[in-house]
């Protein structure tokens, strides 16, 4: 018997076609698209099958498209009976995870999606920040030279994806910064990404206050599926500290290392990437070598995990 986490993939995943496979083939997941586009009066099918890429790639369509996709992918496990011990998300995967979990409905979670992504889009478009990929060097080295330079304005470990890749995120012109200093200590691989803004830092504190006025009137739901919030990377163990953890969530550092090492040690053993892209999957190959990772994104991979999980006899 395996015991399953599902985890649930962040902005940046995206891609032009994402979930048409999965439409045309399982009932269940047309159904979500149908319930997104009727709740967002939006049509979320046509955004992900046809985009054009930039219309796919904005903050405030890209969230709303990404969570919609990774629900429609987890309903159809539910629907072969794989159900997850525990669940997780990176970043907007966060707002997956909740919902898969039952502790926010698809409604609700989307409709704060889709505000999180107009709040994220307009502190952007106010501040000029940007994030970078760190591809080996040394974490503390990393920690120290955000630090120093961030006497001189916002700059910060976004993501701790694993230990030889995190995301430093802050004003462009320290991200810049601190990818020279970086490059003179060695540093081989720095990737600039393809986001609107410095996520995860201080540059989303408008954001941040804005989400909390709206989660003040969700209605979490207690659950028997555990969740590791991305703020503390531990088993959330009231659901009444959500608001709080969501509303930071955006203007703080991402504890994803240590999310998937803290799942590992309660036994988990079979991960399943529920959502577009392997980014996931690929940190946590790199945190452990010996646990299964499997993803679901497509028709071929969808079959793929459901043949597998029937071999293993989950």
């Amino acid at each position: 018997m395996k015991n399953i986490a599902f985890i649930f993939p962040g902005q940046g995943s995206q891609y032009v076609g994402m979930g048409k496979e999965i439409y045309e083939e399982f009932l269940v997941a047309k159904e979500v698209f149908k319930k997104a586009n009727k709740i967002l009066n939006k049509d979320i099918a046509n955004l992900c099958f046809n985009g054009p890429i930039e219309e796919l790639t904005s903050t405030e369509n890209n969230q709303v498209a990404i969570v919609t996709l990774s629900i429609a992918l987890f309903e159809i496990l539910k629907s072969y009976g794989i159900n997850a011990k525990i669940v997780a998300g990176l970043s907007l995967g966060e707002y997956s995870a909740l919902i898969s979990s039952g502790i926010m409905n698809f409604e609700q979670g989307l409709k704060v999606v889709r505000e999180r992504g107009i709040f994220m889009r307009e502190d952007s478009d106010t501040t000029n920040g940007s994030m970078a990929a760190v591809i080996g060097g040394k974490i503390e080295d990393i920690e120290d030279v955000c630090k120093k330079l961030s006497v001189k304005g916002i700059i910060d470990i976004a993501n701790y994806n694993c230990s030889s890749q995190v995301v430093i995120s802050g004003e462009d012109s320290l991200v810049e910064e601190t990818m020279r200093i970086l490059k003179t200590k060695g540093v081989k691989k720095i990737v600039k990404l393809s986001v609107s803004g410095g996520f995860h830092t201080e540059l989303m504190k408008n954001a941040s206050k804005k989400l909390g006025n709206v989660l003040e009137v969700v209605a979490f739901k207690e659950s028997n599926i555990d969740v590791i919030p991305n703020v503390t990377g531990e088993v959330l163990s009231n659901v009444m500290e959500l608001r709080c953890l969501l509303e930071a969530q955006v203007k703080s550092s991402v504890q994803w290392q240590k999310t998937i090492e803290n799942m590992i040690n309660m036994g988990i053993d079979t991960f399943i990437e529920v959502g577009p892209g392997k980014a996931l999957s690929g940190f946590v190959k790199k945190i452990n070598k010996e646990v299964r990772v499997l993803n679901v994104e497509d028709k071929e991979s969808v079959y793929s995990t459901l043949k597998y999980l029937k071999e293993a006899s989950v």
